[in-house]
Formats: structure tokens, C-alpha cells, sequence
């Protein structure tokens, strides 16, 4: 079995609801970072076996198979593929684990993973405004089965005993630690601005300095009348893209390109698709055990923050150390482009591990109808 490594990883900046990004039509932005990865390497883009590309809500201006349509847009030959998939909010999570086991497996030698998702032009739940999801049997299999995550994150909480008083501290430290590492530069070196007509978009927009528990406190319960669960603590809707190349290290030393991190381990798992959001938990375990990894010898953890419950449950359960846990703020306050954000988070875990030293990164992704990716990468060189 040959070696998977991560050569570049870019984003563009995430954009908070009807904000700077809005205006981007979702290949457009796809192309953004398609074309970076080609100006950062100095490859040419003909040695792409192919382009995997996360988007959940495939309609409007998401549908007809964004991923080919990216890499058109991207200016690219017309001889390199492109696919879209969907695993939910692990969209792009997958199409690297895919990338990597067609690198390991010898059937391709280059190929790029990523995604994109413009919630302000394809709102969330767009795919589901006609006919019937899920099906009947499916449906009748599970009481209690919600399509709002929202309810399930209520559920989680309930389980777990978390007060909204803790929920909402954990929400301030994301925001918290987010604009730290932006007052630092913590993100300059992976982020591609985007030139739009109204200006160029440089930083992430979701983050709410000055965020206190008792602000918190104003905010109406979202999803149930007597619930924990509001818009301040669950993940923002966002616009963004990331794009990550794939490729062996005898490729890239061939194409003069110096390896950030090995492609360690990946699993998806699946849990109850009631409480829905609690894969991270079983995801973790099995990509240590496929890893070889111990959990302590893990530097950085990047569990999506789709609500605060999620990764509070989680650090619940596995007992991870909670200083490793989303150490540069989450999806509460950078934002979550559902089908970029695995992308987004692996670009931001790379970087950070480079910056840090860290031999070991995990990172895990909630998904809907009670699935989870897991994915162990390891630093090259140091």
C-alpha cells in the first residue's frame, strides 16, 4: 500500500450570511481555490487524475455536478474529471479520504479534494423542498426522528446534562480563541482572498468580538420553546470553499514539491440517527485503533462545532484534552459552509499543526442521519 501525503492546503476566507462571499456563484468560488492550488505548487494542472468536491444542497447554483464545473471554471484542460459528492456536513472530509485511498491504491497518483458550499445563494434545506427524504420505511424505523438537527443537538444536551450556561461558555471561547488567532495571522498563510465587485475578502467574517455569556443570554431558544439550543450557539450559515492536493512522496519529490502532512488513517461511522450528531464519538475511537495512534499522543483535535453540545459531548466521552480541542475557535464562530467545511477544517488543522509542531491531528465531522467521518493526518519533516 503506498503513502497518501497532503502537499497544499487553501481556503478561501468563510463569509457570514449574505456577506462579502454572497455575491460568488459556487464554481466560481470552487475555481478560486482550484486555481491557488496550481499558483502555490507551480504544477500543471494536466497531472489532476481527478477533482473530488464536497456540496451538500446539489440544486440551483450547486447543482449538475459543481465539481466538473469548478475545474472548467478553474480555466483547467478539459481532459481533468471532476465529481461531487455528499456525506452531508463531512462532504469534503470524504472526497479526501477518497483522494487518499485512490492515491494509496495505486489507481491515481494526483488528485485534488475539497468543496464549497454558498449558503446565502443555496439555502440550507433547499434539496428537501419537494418530494419525500428519507422514505416511509426509513421514517418508520425511528421514533422520534427529526430532520432538524437542531432538535437532536437539544436532545444531546439533554443527555449529556449540559446547562445553556455551559453551552453558551463554550461558545464564547470560540469566538474567543477565533479572534486570537486572527489578531495573530494565524490564518494569513492559508487563506486566498477573493476579489469581489463589492471588494476584496480577506478575513473570516463570523467572528463576534466582545461575546459574553450574559449577551448570550438575550438570545430566544431556537428549536424548542423551553430549550438550550439558540443562534448563538450553534454554527453560523456561511459561505466558503478549500481545496487540498493529494498526491504519493514519490510524486512530489518528482514534482518539487515538499509534503505538510501523511495521510495517517480515515473511518466513517455510523450512530444513532435520532440524537444523529454523536458519530464524532464512535468516529474517534476506530480511526485510533486504524491509526495506531493513542488518544494523548494526538496534538490537535477539530471536532465541527455544528452546536456546542456536539463537541462537549464528545469531549465528554473520549476524555480528550479540552486545551487540544479546537484550539483556533470552530464552526461557532468562523462559520460552517456545510460541503467546504471538512476541507476548511483540515486546511485550518494543517496549517496549525505546521505553525505548531504537532506530529498529530485528529479531526472528526458530525453529519446528518447519524454518520461520522474521522481522519488521523501526521506532520512531515518535524
Amino acid at each position: 500500500m503506498r503513502e497518501a501525503v497532503i502537499v497544499e492546503a487553501v481556503r478561501t476566507p468563510v463569509g457570514k450570511r449574505n456577506g462579502g462571499l454572497a455575491g460568488e456563484h459556487p464554481a466560481d468560488l470552487s475555481a478560486h481555490v482550484l486555481q491557488a492550488l496550481v499558483e502555490r505548487t507551480g504544477i500543471d494542472p494536466a497531472v489532476v487524475d481527478d477533482v473530488v468536491w464536497g456540496c451538500v444542497s446539489q440544486v440551483g447554483d450547486q447543482s449538475s455536478n459543481i465539481g466538473r464545473y469548478s475545474v472548467l471554471a478553474a480555466g483547467w484542460p478539459e481532459s481533468i474529471p471532476g465529481t461531487t459528492i455528499n456525506r452531508a456536513c463531512g462532504s469534503s472530509q470524504q472526497a479526501l479520504d477518497f483522494a487518499s485511498q485512490a492515491v494509496m491504491s495505486g489507481q491515481q497518483d494526483v488528485v485534488v479534494a475539497g468543496g464549497v458550499e454558498v449558503m446565502s445563494r443555496v439555502p440550507l434545506g433547499s434539496a428537501r423542498a419537494s418530494g419525500q427524504p428519507y422514505g416511509p420505511k426509513a421514517l418508520a424505523r425511528y421514533d422520534g426522528f427529526s430532520f432538524n438537527q437542531g432538535i437532536s443537538a437539544e436532545k444531546i444536551a439533554q443527555k449529556w446534562g449540559f446547562s445553556r450556561t455551559r453551552l453558551d461558555e463554550f461558545s464564547v471561547l470560540s469566538h474567543e480563541r477565533a479572534a486570537a488567532a486572527l489578531d495573530r495571522g494565524a490564518f494569513d498563510a492559508q487563506i486566498v482572498p477573493v476579489p469581489t465587485e463589492a471588494g476584496t475578502v480577506s478575513v473570516d467574517e463570523g467572528v463576534r468580538r466582545g461575546s459574553t455569556v450574559e449577551k448570550l443570554a438575550g438570545l430566544r431558544p431556537a428549536f424548542a420553546e423551553d430549550g438550550v439550543i439558540h443562534a448563538g450557539n450553534s454554527s453560523q450559515i456561511s459561505d466558503g470553499a478549500a481545496a487540498l492536493l493529494v498526491t504519493t512522496p514519490e510524486k512530489a519529490r518528482e514534482l518539487g514539491l515538499r509534503p505538510l502532512v501523511r495521510y495517517r488513517a480515515g473511518v466513517v461511522a455510523g450512530a444513532d440517527p435520532v440524537l444523529m450528531l454523536t458519530g464524532p464519538i464512535p468516529a474517534t475511537e476506530k480511526v485510533l485503533a486504524k491509526a495506531g495512534v493513542a488518544l494523548g499522543e494526538i496534538g490537535v483535535f477539530e471536532v465541527n462545532e455544528a452546536f456546542a453540545s456536539v463537541p462537549l459531548a464528545w469531549l465528554a466521552e473520549t476524555g480528550a484534552d479540552p486545551e487540544k480541542l479546537n484550539p483556533l475557535g470552530g464552526a461557532i464562530a468562523l462559520g460552517h459552509p456545510l460541503g467546504g467545511s471538512g476541507a476548511v477544517l483540515m486546511t485550518r488543522m494543517i496549517h496549525h499543526m505546521r505553525d505548531q509542531g504537532l506530529r498529530f491531528g485528529l479531526q472528526t465531522m458530525c453529519e446528518g442521519g447519524g454518520t461520522a467521518n474521522a481522519t488521523v493526518v501526521e506532520l512531515v519533516g518535524g
